[in-house]
């Protein structure tokens, strides 16, 4: 089997990150991320499940995510994975769109698997120039070209907001937000949309597409991931991200964003930032 690799890069120009996986076969359980997140399979198959659906995907094959879409992954076969990707901040996809556009909205790609599509080439190209820290504007030009072909192509003006929730779901998503640092139990979650336990952990898996203690880790996986880019230990963002102890962080981070903690905050000391 060859050699895992395990490369990322943070991009100040465009304020995105790319990661490039090589050699993987971890499985990623059901979990989402605050961000978008545009992939391609360079090699493998996976089995990938997103908001109640499934895909086989392979090589050449697109992978669009948006914020919150919840998504988990395992591998087909004994191929390992190559995968590639850019996680790119609602800021700054609000930015580029209002630009392509002339709205100011967060566009809802309605594709999760494009098969074999033209894009993956636009998104190579640009990958390659963040990994080898290209400097010159031809890498935010492919930038604008890639998402406006995405907005042409994969939204439709009429979908729904990023937020699908009915009113009590969402209430338990606000208060999961809010709260994450606390100590939070299935009383307190139900009392608060007004549901008893087995209906609400019932409505939330159906809408959200994740449970509610999954949803729980990613808010605070997500947390973390933030305050290790503003320079806070590992240690530190373990517990200000409301995590029980480090290696209980370590061990979701890992299982969520592919990284130990300390690897990703390395990258934004390469960078400078």
């Amino acid at each position: 089997m060859e050699a895992e690799k395990r490369m990322v890069c943070f991009d100040n120009d465009l304020k995105i990150e790319a990661y490039h996986f090589e050699g993987i076969m971890q499985k990623f359980p059901n979990h989402f991320h605050e961000y978008y997140v545009l992939g391609f399979v360079e090699s493998g198959r996976r089995l990938l499940a997103c908001k109640n659906k499934e895909y086989t995907i392979g090589s050449g094959d697109f992978v669009i995510f948006n914020p919150l879409d919840n998504h988990a992954c395992e591998q087909v076969d004994d191929r390992a994975l190559d995968w590639r990707c850019l996680n790119i901040e609602k800021d700054a996809m609000r930015r580029t769109a209002t630009e392509i556009t002339g709205r100011d909205e967060l566009p809802v790609f309605t594709s999760t698997v494009i098969c074999q599509s033209d894009v993956v080439h636009i998104l190579k190209d640009l990958h390659e120039m963040i990994m080898k820290k290209t400097k010159d504007f031809s890498k935010e030009e492919n930038f604008y070209f890639l998402i406006e072909q995405l907005i042409v192509e994969y939204t439709n003006p009429s979908a729904e907001t990023l937020s699908r929730a009915s009113g009590e779901i969402q209430a338990a998503c606000d208060y999961m937000e809010i709260n994450y640092t606390e100590t939070i139990t299935l009383a307190d979650l139900s009392k608060v949309c007004g549901l008893n336990k087995y209906t609400f952990l019932r409505s939330f898996a159906m809408q959200m597409g994740i449970t509610p203690y999954r949803y729980l880790s990613a808010v605070r996986v997500n947390k973390a991931k933030n305050l290790l880019q503003e320079g806070v230990t590992p240690k530190e963002a373990a517990m200000q991200s409301g995590f029980a102890d480090q290696s209980h962080f370590t061990r979701f981070f890992k299982n969520f964003i592919g990284l130990t903690p300390k690897f990703y905050q390395d990258i934004f000391s390469v960078e400078g930032k």
